[in-house]
C-alpha cells in the first residue's frame, strides 16, 4: 500500500525495523544489563511505548485508507497465469525454504553466544559483542533483499540467499575467532536478505489474499525459529554447541529446490 510499486524494498524496510531492534540487544545487555542488574531493562520499556504510539497512527491512517477504497477496484491484481497447481507447488517450495533458513538462523540467534563461549572461551560480555555483529550484518541483508528482489526478480534473490549461504555455513564449524566474524557477516547478510523476496515472491503468487499471505508466511517463519530453538536445544543438551553447528551447516543445502520456482513477471 505504501510501498509506491516497489513491494521488496517497502517489505525490506518493514523488517529491517525488528532486525535492527534485535540487533542493539546483544549490545545494550553487555553495555547497560551485564555490568549492573536486571532491572535495568525495564529501561527498554520506553522504547517500547513509543513504537506502540507510531504503529497506532498508522493504524488510523490504514482505517481511513480502507474506508476510502471501499468502493474501489482492488489495489492488487494477477501478474502471472500460472495454473493453481503451480501455484500449490511453490508455495510448498517457499515454506520448506523457510524451513532450512529459519532453522538454521535460530542455531545462529540463539546459541550463536553460547557457541562462542564454549569454543573460544569468552565471557557473557564479549560474546555479545560477537552476537552484535552478525545482527548487524542481518539486518543489512535484510535492508538489501526486497530492492534486489526488484532489481533482478525474486526468485534469483531466494535463491543465492538461502542456497548461496551453503559454502560459509559449511567453513564455519572450522573457522578461529577472527574467520568466525567475518564468516558470521557473510552468512548474516546472504541469508537474511531472502526473507523480503519470499514474502513478495508469496503474496504475488496469490495477489488476492494478502493478508492470509503474509500471516501464514510469518506466522510459520516464527514457528520454525521457535521450534529450530528448542530441537537444537534438546540436541545440544545430548551432544554439544560445536556438534549442533556441524549439523546445521548443511541446511542452506534445501536451498537448491528454488530452482522449481517459475519466474513471475517483476514489479
Amino acid at each position: 500500500l505504501a510501498s509506491g510499486g516497489r513491494r521488496g524494498l517497502a517489505q525490506s524496510i518493514f523488517q529491517v525495523g525488528g532486525n535492527f531492534g534485535t540487533a542493539l540487544g546483544p549490545l545494550l545487555v553487555a553495555l547497560i544489563v551485564v555490568p549492573n542488574t536486571q532491572r535495568y531493562i525495564l529501561w527498554f520499556v520506553i522504547a517500547a511505548t513509543i513504537g506502540l504510539g507510531i504503529i497506532s497512527k498508522v493504524a488510523f491512517w490504514y482505517k481511513a485508507h480502507l474506508i476510502f477504497r471501499k468502493n474501489k477496484k482492488d489495489l492488487f491484481i494477477d501478474i502471472h497465469n500460472l495454473p493453481k497447481r503451480s501455484v500449490q507447488i511453490s508455495i510448498t517450495i517457499l515454506l520448506v525454504v523457510i524451513f532450512s533458513k529459519f532453522f538454521y538462523t535460530a542455531s545462529l540467534s540463539t546459541y550463536y553466544a553460547f557457541y562462542v563461549m564454549d569454543k573460544f572461551q569468552l565471557s557473557i560480555q564479549q560474546a555479545q559483542y560477537h552476537m552484535f555483529i552478525y545482527l548487524i550484518a542481518y539486518a543489512v541483508g535484510t535492508i538489501m533483499g526486497g530492492p534486489l528482489g526488484d532489481k533482478f526478480g525474486r526468485k534469483y534473490v531466494i535463491w543465492f540467499s538461502v542456497f548461496g549461504a551453503t559454502p560459509f555455513a559449511l567453513l564455519l564449524p572450522y573457522a578461529n575467532l577472527f574467520y568466525t566474524d567475518v564468516l558470521m557477516v557473510v552468512i548474516g547478510i546472504i541469508i537474511s536478505s531472502a526473507f523480503p523476496a519470499i514474502i513478495v515472491y508469496a503474496q504475488e503468487l496469490i495477489p488476492k489474499k494478502l493478508g492470509m499471505v503474509s500471516g501464514l508466511f510469518y506466522g510459520f517463519a516464527f514457528g520454525m525459529a521457535a521450534l529450530g530453538s528448542a530441537v537444537l536445544g534438546i540436541l545440544a543438551d545430548h551432544t554439544s554447541i560445536q556438534f549442533v553447528y556441524q549439523v546445521c551447516s548443511f541446511l542452506p543445502f534445501i536451498g537448491i529446490i528454488c530452482y522449481f520456482l517459475p519466474n513471475l513477471k517483476r514489479g
